[in-house]
């Protein structure tokens, strides 16, 4: 059998193995989900409508983070978990790296009682959470148990679902009024810096790249691609805020929690009379890549740690998350979990230059030795 070449430290059946082309859809599907549907409220908080500068500054951000993760990986031995050994050790190592572990399921676990909110909101008010749940998780453990080629191929499908959707940006311009957005940089540079942060917390995503890296075939040539697919997202979530500025007076977005499901509602079709539900429905399949990555990278870390088989370990991760999901009710309650995952992923934006650091001046001490 064909396996990973050694220099990246793991050994990965070939037929585990993606193309490096699929990296951009790996990428950007982890980054778009429940969030973008009412992200602009935050950003208007913080710096009015220049928040457009924001999305741009954090997009370049995340730029140069993902250069440092590829830096990280290219000479690191394949994943967070060989990283973490390197540097500090085996026991030290597998601690921090079970704190990404913990990460990784919190992510999946935001993802999952937000999107669960959007649906009781806006479709089913009356809806038994227990039942949704309960099926959703059993779906993403028959996708997870498929392995990450499997996940790959729900992360492209996601991508080209999501494609149709952002055309109909077009109904909101329409309605909106463009001089909505000026005049442009009419706020203060920690406004706008503000806004920043909070962009880079709805980008969260690009990190999962140090756990599944060992398993992109000529992974050196798919650095082009995560680019791509960074900058595909910023494209998005510029649009989509734009759009949204246009649409609404800076005022109106504050109050609206859910900016571009209230969009929806002028979109109209003959056929259609409420398109809001069918774009909640469609989003089920954008959403659903963020929960399969983020509990299959969760899954992925204890069985590199603790040579435990990962089909048990999804099981007792679906289990884990199934009944905080029934208990958690109430916006209050999600917003705290938003806010504590928003915050974590800003931690560990900030590790990988620590980290990346660490490697080199690792690396230097043990040529010298």
């Amino acid at each position: 059998m064909n396996k990973l070449n050694n220099s990246q430290g793991l050994n990965i059946p070939e037929n585990y193995l993606v193309t490096p082309a699929y990296v951009f859809f790996l990428i950007h599907s982890m980054q778009v989900g429940v969030g973008i549907l009412g992200f602009e409220k935050y950003l208007v908080e913080k710096a009015g409508f220049d928040a457009w500068i924001s999305i741009l500054i954090a997009g370049g951000i995340l730029h140069v983070i993902l250069w440092m993760i590829y830096r990280l990986l290219q000479n690191g031995g394949g994943d967070i978990v060989e990283i973490h050994k390197s540097i500090f050790g085996k026991y030290l190592g597998g601690f921090l790296s079970l704190l990404f572990c913990a990460y990784f399921t919190l992510l999946a676990f935001t993802v999952l009682i937000t999107f669960i909110e959007v649906i009781k909101v806006w479709v089913f008010p009356g809806m038994h959470v227990w039942v949704f749940a309960f099926v959703l998780l059993f779906l993403v453990y028959y996708l997870v148990s498929g392995g990450f080629r499997v996940i790959t191929g729900i992360c492209l499908i996601s991508v080209i679902i999501g494609l149709p959707i952002l055309l109909l940006k077009y109904f909101p311009v329409e309605a909106g009024h463009t001089m909505n957005i000026y005049p442009a940089v009419s706020h203060s540079i920690p406004g706008i810096l503000g806004a920043t942060k909070q962009s880079i917390l709805s980008f969260l995503g690009l990190e999962f790249l140090l756990i599944y890296y060992p398993f992109i075939k000529n992974p050196q040539k798919s650095k082009k691609w995560a680019h791509y697919g960074v900058f595909y997202t910023t494209m998005i979530y510029l649009i989509s805020v734009l759009v949204t500025f246009v649409y609404y007076s800076e005022e109106q977005l504050k109050q609206v929690v859910w900016g571009t499901i209230s969009a929806w509602k002028i979109v109209e079709f003959p056929f259609i009379e409420r398109f809001e539900f069918v774009g909640i429905a469609m989003w089920l399949y954008v959403v659903l890549p963020n929960i399969c990555l983020g509990l299959w990278g969760a899954t992925r870390i204890p069985k590199r740690v603790f040579n435990v088989k990962q089909k048990y370990m999804v099981i007792i991760f679906c289990i884990a998350i199934y009944f905080p999901t029934v208990l958690i009710d109430g916006r209050p309650m999600i917003d705290v979990v938003n806010n504590l995952s928003g915050q974590l992923g800003m931690y560990v934006l900030m590790y990988i230059p620590v980290l990346l650091v660490l490697k080199t001046i690792s690396d230097k001490v043990r040529k010298r030795t």
